[in-house]
């Protein structure tokens, strides 16, 4: 077969070879050591956690080490395109603070090494491919769906590997004159790469995340490009990395089984092949069989983005979080260095799991719970009115029709060594401040038990007697004290304990009643904070109401 002949036949637009496109697109200049790391999501409208774990690995190896990290979209598969999907996929990721160097952006793209979507590469993956087969190493499959299907049944039949290789690569050795007579007469085909036949070579691949790879060599004849001329996966991404100077991939787990078609295609180029970083899957506890499994788009609402921002997730909170399921050394650094920028702590492939990466929101709670409760008060105001505004009308109008007051009810249990961990997100806040609204609250709590009915009409009622707004916090307990010792209840919950004969209760009862006259919860804030930002007629209106 006089291959340069038949690449002149599939390609004789191409007129250029790939030198051509290796000038055009230099080498990267950049430090020793500097990474260059891209992610490349398709737009099918949905983007998901994953797309945001790898994102972060990407964003960490490229800027810890003073490269570049650049979006490509991946835009190969026009059936599961979606329309403004690649809108959704740059303002998601923007929203989630992930910045991209250089790549695609909303209207248009920055960089010299594009395009940056793949449809509009699709002459630079003809060129590529028309080099291989210069070399013998790709040719053209005639193959039907019927005559595909076919195939599949009869390896299922016999139990055979699934594939197009070896006896059922049909197309793989037609003449020069049959691949010429079935172009001329228009037939469809697709472009495979030829593999070694009965190979038994054992290849090795270094991934920076799990070690030296050892895998059988590749001996399917894969597509690399398909009938339109768009490339697979395997094949653009190769082309498109080698071009762009992509040092480090970073994808999930769900690759590995491909690893040897993208290995035999960098050594059928003579290019050096990037490194792979394959991530763990993303798993959580199931709750009905308390059994591990994989994130699912279809039962876990929490596996899409526009999860965390319709919940009201800081991003930075979800960042923290990230970072304890890659690297399960940033909990131990967050707590030496607590007030340090996230962008400080050195994150590194060598710390990431080998095995399922564990999503647990319940976690995830408690960090943005810690992550909000160190926040400025005005800082909270602000991206809490923001998120409402965005996501819950009703709750901006009442969060905003008296700044002052919402400001000061946010600073309540704020500030000192032990913050109130009370908020998670912002839709979550709703219902913890719904308390402090006129317009929401409601009894949720009954009186605590351990309190006769008579003695909480008492309660309620000397303290409205003896009620002074003006009263500062340190002499306020010591009143409410001094009352419970006269009403026979102990001023210590531990002389209660030690004598519980001698008292109807202690203090910490005394405070319980007043709680949830004032608060409509058992589980509330400070009760004399909340007092001043409620004001005396709210206050006193309360516990009126409680009688």
């Amino acid at each position: 077969m006089d291959y340069t002949r038949l690449a002149e036949l599939l390609f004789p637009d191409i007129d250029c070879d790939i030198d051509f496109y290796e000038n055009k697109y230099p080498k990267r200049e950049l430090p020793e050591g500097a990474r260059v790391t891209r992610l490349g999501p398709s737009p099918t409208g949905f983007i998901h956690l994953g797309n945001l774990y790898g994102a972060l690995v990407d964003e960490r190896l490229a800027h810890q080490s003073g490269g570049v990290f650049f979006l490509r979209i991946e835009d190969t598969d026009n059936k599961r395109e979606v329309e403004g999907a690649v809108d959704i996929i740059i303002n998601s990721l923007k929203y989630f603070n992930v910045h991209f160097d250089e790549g695609a952006t909303v209207d248009g793209e920055k960089g010299i090494y594009g395009p940056y979507r793949q449809r509009q590469r699709r002459e630079i993956y003809r060129c590529f491919a028309k080099h291989l087969t210069k070399k013998g190493l790709c040719y053209p499959c005639f193959c039907s769906e019927e005559e595909n299907e076919k195939r599949r049944n009869a390896q299922e039949a016999i139990k055979a590997n699934p594939g197009y290789y070896g006896e059922w690569a049909t197309c793989r050795n037609l003449s020069f004159e049959e691949v010429e007579r079935r172009v001329n007469n228009g037939e469809s085909y697709v472009m495979r790469f030829r593999a070694p036949e009965n190979s038994e070579r054992i290849i090795e691949v270094e991934d920076e995340i799990r070690g030296t790879l050892k895998m059988p060599e590749n001996e399917m004849n894969f597509v690399v490009l398909k009938s339109d001329g768009i490339p697979t996966y395997h094949f653009a991404h190769l082309v498109d990395d080698y071009l762009m100077g992509t040092t480090h991939v970073v994808r999930g787990e769900e690759w590995l089984a491909t690893l040897p078609y993208h290995h035999q295609l960098f050594e059928a180029f003579g290019f050096k092949i990037p490194v792979y970083c394959h991530t763990a899957v993303l798993m959580k506890i199931d709750a009905e069989t308390q059994v591990k499994r994989k994130l699912s788009k279809r039962k876990d609402p929490e596996f899409s983005l526009d999860f965390y921002k319709s919940e009201g997730y800081l991003p930075e909170a979800v960042w923290e979080y990230l970072l304890t399921v890659l690297n399960s050394n940033f909990e131990e650094w967050r707590r030496d260095n607590p007030e340090a920028d996230v962008h400080d702590f050195k994150f590194t492939t060598q710390k990431m799991s080998v095995s399922g990466a564990l999503f647990d929101t319940d976690k995830l709670s408690d960090v943005s719970k810690n992550y909000i409760a160190h926040l400025d008060g005005e800082v909270v105001y602000k991206h809490l009115t923001e998120w409402a505004k965005e996501c819950d009308e009703e709750y901006y109008h009442l969060l905003t029709k008296n700044p002052e007051f919402t400001l000061n009810m946010i600073n309540i249990g704020r500030g000192g060594e032990k913050p109130r961990k009370d908020i998670a997100s912002w839709r979550q806040s709703k219902e913890f401040y719904s308390f402090m609204f006129p317009e929401t609250f409601k009894m949720e709590d009954s009186f605590p038990e351990s309190v006769s009915e008579e003695d909480r009409c008492a309660i309620l009622t000397r303290y409205i007697e003896n009620y002074d707004h003006s009263q500062v916090k340190d002499d306020w307990f010591p009143a409410l004290r001094a009352m419970g010792e006269e009403m026979g209840y102990a001023p210590k919950p531990q002389l209660y304990k030690k004598n519980p004969e001698m008292y109807k209760g202690h203090v910490g009862d005394i405070g319980a009643v007043i709680r949830v006259a004032l608060t409509g919860r058992m589980n509330a804030p400070d009760i004399w904070e909340v007092q001043q930002v409620l004001g005396e007629d709210e206050t006193l209106r309360r516990i009126k109401a409680a009688l």
